[in-house]
Order: structure tokens, then C-alpha cells, then sequence
């Protein structure tokens, strides 16, 4: 049997273990990561292949799924063209890739209850936007970049800076940053340029006393510790003990300072410097790592809310069909909830900053007009207008096809 017939009857032998997952389990990449990791055979090549197989079946979905029992010649056929062209699809391509590319209506190619919910968006260039795989973003960690993007040159990897934000990279090349230099010594942080430009659209100043009141593994931790400096300081609380631990990680590879965690899994008195060993270094903020909040204020709150997730469907399109309306009903009642909670941390005059990746207006304005209805000593602030955001409601929508990146919505109200 020839390597590409092996390959045709390799992909389908997968799609059909994944098949009784992919409408229903929402963790289906870590299913997907199992699956290919039990292959022992396969190479680091054979796992890109397929995993952009597989992840191109799930965003064309629709037109790939009905001819999987009575047609697969043509699903592999259909699978092949949509697939992004890569070195390690690049013979896949060339033999399945055949007749004419496959077309229909793109619409259906989401989901009809949420094209419903909010169809000012998914048309035109943010649906196109849709079907293409997202870019893995960079964010530099240093005011001195030259060192890290000249590794990158070293090793062959194509990039491209951000025309709207300097310290954001586009890795081109499919690469594992993970094993660089510029990773290890902290220089560079993957994080979706979206999520960087959350921040940025708020206007972090340097200096004062901020908390990530849902830090996950501290993506947005580390930029506020940045942003803020060395004369500010960072909480970073979170559910999650895992994900603390994850963020914990991330801080002392970017060499910010960060306290060890007690055994109780509570933060320690005091905070413990970790020594810096690149001199191109400009310092964090201290970040404190929380299992528990203490009493008091804040200067600021960040609340990057828990949501239905529609902003990284590009990135992650199983969602699309695992995701219910009922999901973003729950999550908006959940938003909501967190927002009132959280805004008794905010002292006086300062900032209460509410974020989603989800492009749904029920989990977005709606949510903080909700919220402001509710308490009138909070006032929304303007944003900046300077990153071509779209205004919404009180907040701002940051969509994919504007930047290449995935969609968020942010909002960042005054305590009176």
C-alpha cells in the first residue's frame, strides 16, 4: 500500500474514534491529543498531519460529516482542499486534492441558532475569517526583542509583527517555541493578540495594586504584571488549583516575582524575588498567586469571565458544535454573578474591567447593562479608540478578521 492510501485509511480509522465525541464533548482537543499520542508510530510530521485533518473535518463540519459513512473517497477529497497547506500536508494535498474545491452555502457552516443570535457578525469577511485556521501569536516579553526574533531567523522560522502592536509576533512557521531559547529564558509568552489587545485597549498605567479575579494559567496575569511595572502588583486568584499551578510556572519562567505556594495551596506571606538572568529585562509587577482572596481594595479588577468561548471557534471549532444557546443563557447568569461579587474589591476611583472571548451580545453588553442597571456607582469608561474595535454597548468587540485573532469583548467601568 502506497504512504498516501495508508495515510487516507489512517485519517478515517481516526474520524471514526472521534466521531461519537465531536458534537458533544467539549474537551474533545485533549481526546484528540490521547488519540494521536496512543499512535506510537507516528512521528512529530505524521501528528501535524492529522491533527490538521482532523481539525479541518471539525470547522467544514457540515460538508464533510454526511458523506463519512456512504462517500469517504469524497469526504478525503473535500478534507484535502480545505486543509491549510503546510509541509506536512503538503503530499496529502497533492494526491486528494482532486476535481473541483468543494463549495456551498458558508453559512451553514456555523451553527443556525447562533447565526440567529447575532447576525450582524458572522457575514462577509468575519465568516471567511471563520473557516480559516488561526495564527499562533507571540507576545514579546522585553523592550529589546532583537535577541529573540534573531533566533528565530536562526532557525528558519518566518514571523511578522503586528501593525497595530509592536510587542505581538505571528509565528509563520509551524514550530514548537516550547524547545527556543527566547521560551526558556522568558523573552516571549504565546498569547493571542486578541487577548493582548484587551489590555491594551483598557490602557493599563504603571504602578498600583490590580487583581485577575479569574487568572486561569495567567496569560493576561503576566501582560498586567508588564503593563504595570515594577512598582505595581498583581493578585491572581482563580478556582482552578491547577491552573494556579500552570500560572505559577509561567511567572517564574518569565522570571517575574512570584511568591511560592504553601502547602494549603495559599499564598505565602511575603514575596521572594527570582533573579533575572537576561539583562534586556525591564521587571513586572510582584505577582501574588491566590487560593483564597483576602479582605480589601483594589486599584483595579480584572474580571476575564468564564464564557461560552465563540471567540476562538477558529481556533477551536469543535465548539461550535458543542456549544448550545442554553450555554451562553447559563454562562450570562454566571458573568453577571462574578461582576457583582468582584465589584466590592474596587476601591474608590478605581477600575472594575470586564472580559470574554465570546462574540455573543447576551455574555457582552448585555451583561454589563445589566450589571450597571444595578449598581450606579459604576460609570463605563472609554476605551481606545486607536485598534479598530467595534463599539458595543458600554464595551468594545474585538473581532477576528480585523487582526487575525480570535474575538473578545471588553468593557471597563469607573467606581465613583
Amino acid at each position: 500500500m502506497s504512504l498516501v492510501a495508508n495515510q487516507q485509511r489512517t485519517f478515517l480509522r481516526l474520524l471514526a474514534e472521534l466521531r461519537p465525541h465531536w458534537r458533544r464533548d467539549r474537551a474533545l482537543p485533549a481526546h484528540i491529543q490521547v488519540l494521536l499520542a496512543r499512535h506510537r508510530r507516528f512521528g512529530s510530521r505524521d501528528r501535524r498531519l492529522y491533527r490538521e485533518l482532523i481539525y479541518t473535518t471539525l470547522r467544514f463540519l457540515p460538508w464533510i460529516e454526511p458523506l463519512l459513512d456512504f462517500q469517504p473517497g469524497e469526504a478525503v477529497r473535500r478534507v484535502a482542499w480545505l486543509a491549510a497547506e503546510t509541509p506536512a500536508t503538503k503530499s496529502f494535498r497533492a494526491a486528494f486534492a482532486t476535481g473541483e474545491p468543494p463549495h456551498g452555502d458558508r453559512a451553514e457552516l456555523l451553527p443556525a441558532w447562533f447565526r440567529a443570535h447575532c447576525p450582524a457578525i458572522f457575514s462577509g469577511v468575519e465568516l471567511d475569517a471563520q473557516l480559516r485556521r488561526a495564527p499562533l501569536w507571540l507576545r514579546l516579553q522585553t523592550d529589546k526583542p532583537e535577541r529573540a526574533l534573531g533566533e528565530f531567523d536562526e532557525r528558519g522560522w518566518a514571523w511578522r509583527r503586528s501593525a497595530i502592536l509592536s510587542g505581538a509576533v505571528a509565528l509563520l512557521t509551524e514550530a514548537d517555541v516550547t524547545k527556543s531559547d527566547a521560551w526558556r529564558s522568558g523573552r516571549i509568552e504565546v498569547q493571542d493578540l486578541g487577548s493582548q489587545l484587551v489590555l491594551e485597549t483598557v490602557g493599563v498605567a504603571p504602578g498600583g495594586h490590580w487583581l485577575d479575579a479569574c487568572a486561569g494559567a495567567g496569560g493576561k496575569t503576566l501582560q498586567l504584571a508588564r503593563l504595570l511595572g515594577g512598582a505595581g502588583s498583581v493578585d491572581a486568584y482563580d478556582t482552578r488549583a491547577g491552573a494556579l499551578e500552570k500560572l505559577r510556572g509561567r511567572a517564574l519562567r518569565a522570571h517575574a516575582v512570584c511568591p511560592p505556594l504553601a502547602p494549603n495551596f495559599r499564598s505565602s506571606p511575603g514575596k521572594s524575588k527570582v533573579a533575572r538572568p537576561h539583562e534586556d529585562d525591564t521587571g513586572f509587577a510582584a505577582i501574588s498567586v491566590l487560593a483564597t482572596l483576602p479582605a480589601g481594595s483594589y486599584d483595579g479588577v480584572l474580571v476575564d469571565a468564564p464564557c461560552s468561548g465563540s471567540g476562538t471557534w477558529r481556533r477551536s471549532p469543535h465548539l461550535k458544535w458543542t456549544t448550545t444557546e442554553a450555554h451562553v443563557t447559563r454562562a450570562a447568569e454566571t458573568q453577571l454573578a462574578l461582576l457583582a461579587g468582584m465589584s466590592a474589591r474596587v476601591g474608590p476611583g478605581g477600575r472594575l474591567v470586564y472580559a470574554t472571548c465570546s462574540l455573543s451580545p447576551r455574555e457582552n453588553e448585555e451583561v454589563v447593562a445589566a450589571f450597571l442597571a444595578r449598581h450606579p456607582d459604576f460609570q463605563p469608561e472609554p476605551l481606545a479608540p486607536g485598534f479598530a474595535t467595534v463599539p458595543r454597548g458600554a464595551g468594545r468587540l474585538i473581532l477576528p478578521a480585523q487582526h487575525d485573532t480570535d474575538g473578545f469583548f471588553v468593557a471597563a467601568l469607573r467606581r465613583t
